[in-house]
């Protein structure tokens, strides 16, 4: 699902992490906002009076606040919003210039605020946005059941681990991996997997939130189609990491709102080749992991890739591994896309025909959905 999955511009994109960005400065306040509109909807503020009005009546994911804020300043706002019960745990960006050093050491002081000291790389904004986001987002998995906390805690932590490997040319402790998937595994097969994929909604790391709802709907598709012990795990943890060379894709390629041009298109298929290099340094991996990363991207006429597979040459792992990593991008939640129901991503992969996707896979597929959800749950 590489072009398909990208935003052609056609439907109007709502489904972005809403933003307030408060600054008393004209030039600063358009640099930011213009800055951040590809990936955020964000609503700018030059004074308390407006901002105060919107926060009675909306709740941001975040919200950046530079010192520069009338009438007393970005700090003095902060200390004041913390004391209302209802906003004391939004994540906050605080901005200051560096000469402001009591306003920026107090603000490193404080709970869910990440402070940046102007000039700072926009880089540096975008991911002091995603961290704070994400930590909310992780702090809400407390309050879930100790399987589903530990089955997101862990994937989560491997994850991130795997883009360090990555970087230092280092295999990967298989091992590890598999025993982070087995709580997943476990809250899959009891049935409480539900909570799972309300759990990383929100979550702005998109690449492990594709990878644990793959995880979930392959392993949930396993125990459906009677796949029981070992071969669940490699379910599991063949999707934790059936996109791992993802992290090797340019992030403007990655998240790029539009079709993709031709040269845009190869660098983006090469996670396939980037993924399997990857896995073929890791000891002690079982072959099923591997099927589900290399061949997830074939098609059965022939026509898919890395290496144009078609008919019986295609695992049968690799047919539910289609289904289930087109169906987890058509619904998943994206920059440049709404997410679709289910009951539309299911119509359009009917639509696809015999040549694309297995068709006995995808009939159970849709009884599974039918019999195990509602349309409400699989977002």
């Amino acid at each position: 699902m590489d072009t398909a999955t990208h935003n052609e511009g056609s439907q109007p994109v709502t489904n972005k992490t809403d933003i307030f960005v408060l600054s008393g400065n004209d030039k600063h306040l358009k640099d930011v906002c213009q800055a951040l509109i590809s990936f955020y909807v964000v609503h700018p503020f030059n004074n308390s009076g407006a901002v105060s009005e919107a926060l009675t009546a909306f709740h941001p994911t975040a919200i950046i606040i530079d010192d520069d804020f009338p009438p007393k300043g970005g700090l003095h706002f902060l200390q004041a919003m913390r004391r209302i019960p209802s906003l004391s745990l939004i994540p906050v960006i605080f901005t200051a210039k560096s000469a402001a050093k009591d306003q920026i050491q107090t603000s490193k002081s404080m709970s869910c605020v990440r402070t940046l000291v102007k000039p700072y790389r926009f880089s540096a904004l975008l991911a002091a946005i995603s961290d704070q986001v994400n930590a909310h987002v992780e702090a809400t998995w407390e309050t879930l059941e100790p399987v589903q906390k530990t089955a997101l805690q862990n994937t989560l932590s491997s994850f991130n681990s795997i883009a360090d490997l990555i970087a230092d040319g280092e295999p990967l402790p298989y091992s590890d991996i598999q025993n982070s998937c087995e709580p997943l595994v476990t809250a899959v097969q009891s049935g409480d997997f539900k909570q799972l994929l309300q759990g990383v909604k929100g979550h702005d790391n998109y690449s492990y939130v594709h990878s644990l709802r793959v995880a979930t709907f392959l392993s949930l598709f396993g125990d459906h189609l009677g796949i029981k012990g070992n071969d669940m795990n490699i379910l599991a943890t063949g999707g934790v990491l059936h996109d791992v060379g993802k992290m090797m894709i340019p992030h403007q390629v990655l998240n790029k709102p539009g079709r993709l041009d031709d040269d845009e298109l190869i660098v983006m298929r090469s996670h396939v080749s980037e993924t399997i290099d990857f896995l073929d340094n890791t000891q002690g991996l079982p072959r099923g992991v591997t099927i589900i990363a290399a061949q997830h991207h074939e098609k059965l006429d022939g026509t898919g890739y890395p290496f144009g597979l078609k008919g019986k040459e295609l695992n049968e792992l690799a047919r539910m591994a289609t289904i289930i990593d087109i169906f987890s991008a058509l619904t998943d939640r994206r920059v440049y896309k709404e997410p679709m129901t289910p009951v539309k991503a299911m119509n359009i992969m009917e639509d696809m025909g015999e040549g694309h996707l297995d068709q006995h896979f995808l009939m159970a597929f849709k009884e599974l959905l039918l019999d195990a959800t509602s349309e409400s749950d699989m977002h």
